[in-house]
Parts: structure tokens; C-alpha cells; sequence
């Protein structure tokens, strides 16, 4: 492996451990939950941004309450 991958994976490896980086990971996991549940109840495809906005105005500040609280369920 040259340099340049080597160190492109080591930046990735940082990343990928990087506490901004696993919020960011956990966000879109309940996002795309959200997203499959409303999908579920309209019978269609609700699409990512409308499953996003709606998530963000109905559940975020709860869920990251509960984050900051130490409970991740």
C-alpha cells in the first residue's frame, strides 16, 4: 500500500472512531427506522428527506436528551 493509502485509511480509521462520527452514525439509524415506520404506514416509500424533517421536528430533541442522558435505546 503507498503512503497516500496508507495514511487515507488511517484518516478513516480516526474518523470512524471519532464520538462526532458514531452520533452522526446513530442520528441516521433512527432516521432510517423513522423513515421505514412512516414508510409502513403510508404504504409507500415516504423518501429520506420528508422521513428527515419529520424526524427532526417530532423526535430529535427527545432523542438526543435520552443520548445525553446515557440511555441509547
Amino acid at each position: 500500500m503507498s503512503n497516500a493509502g496508507k495514511e487515507s485509511a488511517a484518516t478513516s480509521d480516526l474518523l470512524k472512531n471519532s464520538s462526532l462520527y458514531r452520533e452522526f452514525q446513530a442520528e441516521r439509524e433512527e432516521i432510517l427506522r423513522h423513515k421505514w415506520i412512516e414508510s409502513e404506514k403510508a404504504g409507500c416509500d415516504i423518501g429520506f428527506e420528508s422521513a428527515l424533517t419529520d424526524w427532526i421536528i417530532k423526535h430529535r430533541a427527545q432523542w438526543r436528551k435520552s443520548r445525553q442522558a446515557g440511555n441509547t435505546n
